[in-house]
């Protein structure tokens, strides 16, 4: 089943001090199926990978070889999102705009939801999305 992803879950992937068994089970999940993500999720990974090279937790090499790696997942960029449907939802459940994407298109395309942002989480299940996995 295809599933909505969000740059903390990527981060996972990327930063081995943030690893964690929810984004190795998704990373595992690409092997068969895909990630829909919103179009933000392309400028935060960008973002995290240059605050890694300027906090000295990647070098320029781990930043292309990360998107080497990505570029190869299945994942898959949605188009823009519906305006008013976001909207709505950051303010229903203050969030930013960027993470209200995820929450909106996890919605929209009526796929479970993988995130380790806390905040995010619960304002998915608030809205009767499924998390991806079930603890």
């Amino acid at each position: 089943m295809p599933f909505v992803i969000d740059a903390s879950v990527t981060a996972a992937w990327i930063l081995p001090d943030e690893a964690h068994p929810l984004a190795d089970e998704c990373e595992k999940m690409l092997a068969v199926d895909y990630a829909l993500v919103p179009t933000i999720w392309w400028f935060e990974v960008r973002n995290l990978l240059i605050m890694s090279e300027r906090r000295k937790r990647l070098d320029r090499n781990a930043t292309s070889q990360a998107l080497k790696i990505l570029s190869a997942y299945p994942i898959i960029q949605d188009e823009l999102p519906d305006e008013v449907a976001l909207l709505n939802l950051a303010r229903a459940h203050a969030l930013s705009v960027y993470d209200a994407a995820y929450l909106e298109l996890a919605i929209r395309a009526k796929l479970p939801m993988a995130t380790l942002d806390k905040r995010l989480a619960a304002a998915t299940a608030s809205e009767g999305v499924a998390p991806l996995i079930d603890k």
